[in-house]
């Protein structure tokens, strides 16, 4: 069994059940498991001081474990980008460490891209996915594999109505050696115009969002849109966006809509219904890898092959 290092690098955990509850979920998998002295601090929203957070990054990189998980989201991880210990967690993903996470785990993985080129893996956290009262058999599966450094790709099917927005183009290899970056589409944008936001040609972009109207989901794929971030790459693969109320003043301006929209300003292919999110479901990406894109009619797979 792994070796699992647990630390707070953003917001303060607000459901301490939760997390006793995945400490315990994968111990009961044989799993060592390591709590960072910092993982349950709070000062005010944060886990911890920036100060508190940056040194439990450097533990985390110190420990020797085979995988790195956030115990959540949530915010503050923007704020510590120009003193991360990029060198020291570098050498623990050579060293073979998996560091993951999602969220506003974006933020680190995107700059920790830019400024070393490691691969780190958009998948669980532990309060969401091991804490949950239930938890979900696909992302225990996939962190399995993860951990057994045995899974090769990711595979899921396409909603009718949003497949046929792609029906004209013949199915095969859509992108072929293309890197994979992408994350939370909140999170991304907001390393736009700095130091740590990658720049990727003919990449393969996947996004995803949380309690976002789907007006301002349009307004943040127009700002990648015109910094001429989205014509470059091969394929924008759309993952869960959730947790939204739509108003009688949207008239029917959904999810939809802004797929619609984005479709007509794009040569390249846009896909939908990946299942990465702020869902149970949640599979695990490689971010900085290459990968192929394969699609089949309404099926859509993306391929790393061994990492």
């Amino acid at each position: 069994m792994s070796h699992i290092y647990i630390y707070s690098p953003s917001g303060a955990v607000r459901d301490k059940a939760a997390f006793q509850r995945g400490v315990k979920h994968l111990s009961a998998l044989g799993h060592q498991i390591s709590v960072d002295p910092a993982a349950l601090k709070r000062v005010q929203r944060f886990a911890g001081d920036d100060a508190d957070r940056l040194v439990a990054l450097s533990r985390t990189a110190a420990s020797g474990a085979n995988a790195a998980l956030i115990s959540r989201g949530g915010y503050g991880l923007t704020r510590l980008l120009p003193d991360l210990p990029f060198k020291d967690i570098a050498r623990s993903i050579r060293q073979g460490m998996a560091w993951v996470g999602y969220s506003d785990f974006t933020a680190l993985q995107l700059a920790l891209l830019t400024q070393t080129g490691s691969v780190t893996w958009s998948g669980p956290s532990l309060c969401d996915s091991f804490g949950a009262p239930e938890v979900d058999e696909i992302a225990q599966a996939c962190f399995d594999d993860l951990l057994l450094e045995q899974g090769e790709g990711s595979g899921w099917r396409m909603g009718v109505a949003a497949a046929k927005g792609l029906a004209a183009r013949k199915s095969g290899v859509w992108a072929r050696d293309a890197q994979l970056w992408g994350g939370n589409l909140t999170v991304l944008c907001s390393l736009l115009g700095t130091p740590y936001f990658p720049s990727i040609d003919g990449g393969v972009l996947f996004l995803e969002d949380v309690g976002e109207h789907p007006y301002r989901i349009e307004r943040m794929l127009s700002q990648l849109l015109h910094a001429g971030v989205l014509a470059r790459q091969k394929a924008i693969v759309l993952g869960q966006f959730t947790e939204y109320r739509l108003t009688e003043h949207d008239q029917r301006f959904g999810m939809s809509t802004v797929l619609q929209w984005l479709r007509a300003q794009l040569k390249c292919p846009v896909l939908t219904d990946l299942p990465f999110g702020h869902v149970a479901t949640r599979v695990c990406l490689p971010v900085g890898a290459k990968v192929d894109l394969l699609v089949e009619g309404r099926d859509a797979m993306l391929v790393w092959g061994h990492i």
